[in-house]
């Protein structure tokens, strides 16, 4: 098993432990106060652990050797997941609306409120820390996964936080109506970050663009451009889990061999390789020159030159992502 999926096991179990503790804890304090709030909070954390539990076989699948039915790995269930997740997220949402609207209107005493409090803000703190580990140890391993997990355990902690904070006010002022109006407060909170879940998965599972990824690999190339490489356009980045899928047209001297086509394509790989933390695969195809690209093409001993080089094309995200070369007008 690779260093990083060791990672991604490790923080997701801890959080399914972690999810299965605070709902014991929350459900306890709810079972304390007789608080719709606490309830609406109790109620997400089985969805925190029915989520959690996919994530982390997910996590497992993700791992997994690409195979003859899969030849791009299996990846793509990260973003599953986290659609999942997010749609749990506003089903429970959903939910806690109707359990607000029914406290207005069958209202129940609120009991033992300090040991309430006490314990939703316990789960309010291991939430956070938890929830800030997994997206940093998200970013760090690529995982779309862990990356939800966290912000989904940040969303809770926030959660119990207006629980906390309102039952408090509730302590001071005995205005139990707040009980309500918190719950509903809670779902919208929810049902955003569900929303968001949902958004960012649709778009990786649909290969959205993405910008970021796309400008860090512009980065690289620019930083180890060669005179060699005449030109670059029809640019695509996939990820796949952690996995990243590029693949480019390369524009090169028309009159080289096979060999040396095939060795600077290598090159160009091992360009993107030095300076990508993850498993790269990388498909290139190669293009001749033309005479209309040597008015920006930087080879100074040329043998076919038939213009006159009048400025370098600045590789950027509008001018790669299009399937045809480029020319001078586009650098002047």
């Amino acid at each position: 098993m690779q260093p990083s999926q060791r990672i991604k096991y490790k923080w997701m179990s801890i959080s399914l432990g972690l999810s299965l503790t605070l709902m014991v804890l929350k459900f306890t304090a709810w079972w304390l106060t007789f608080s719709t709030a606490v309830l609406t909070d109790a109620l997400e954390s089985i969805i925190n652990v029915i989520a959690s539990g996919f994530a982390l076989y997910s996590i497992y699948l993700s791992g997994q050797p690409r195979d003859r039915n899969h030849p791009y790995g299996h990846g793509k269930i990260e973003f599953f997941s986290s659609g999942f997740e997010g749609a749990l997220i506003l089903s429970a949402g959903v939910f806690i609306i109707f359990q607000a609207i029914q406290s207005f209107s069958e209202p129940q005493s609120i009991t033992n409120l300090d040991w309430g409090v006490a314990l939703i803000a316990l789960t309010t703190v291991a939430n956070a820390v938890v929830g800030w580990l997994l997206i940093r140890n998200g970013r760090s391993t690529h995982s779309i996964t862990l990356i939800a997990d966290g912000r989904h355990l940040l969303t809770d902690s926030l959660s119990s936080l207006i629980v906390v904070v309102g039952i408090g006010i509730i302590l001071l002022t005995g205005l139990t109506w707040l009980d309500g109006v918190l719950s509903l407060i809670l779902s919208g909170v929810i049902m955003f970050n569900g929303f968001g879940l949902i958004r960012h998965s649709v778009a990786g599972l649909m290969d959205e663009t993405d910008l970021t990824l796309l400008q860090r690999i512009l980065s690289i190339l620019n930083r180890h451009k060669r005179s060699n490489w005449i030109d670059i356009h029809n640019m695509r980045a996939q990820r796949y889990g952690a996995d990243l899928h590029i693949d480019c047209h390369l524009t090169l001297p028309y009159y080289w061999s096979l060999a040396q086509v095939h060795q600077e394509v290598h090159e160009f790989e091992e360009a993107l390789n030095s300076e990508i933390d993850t498993e790269v695969e990388i498909f290139i195809h190669a293009d001749p020159c033309l005479p209309e690209c040597c008015s920006y093409c930087r080879i100074a001993d040329c043998p076919v030159r038939a213009q006159v080089f009048s400025g370098d094309v600045e590789w950027t995200i509008a001018n790669i992502s299009t399937n045809q070369k480029h020319f001078v007008t586009e650098a002047e």
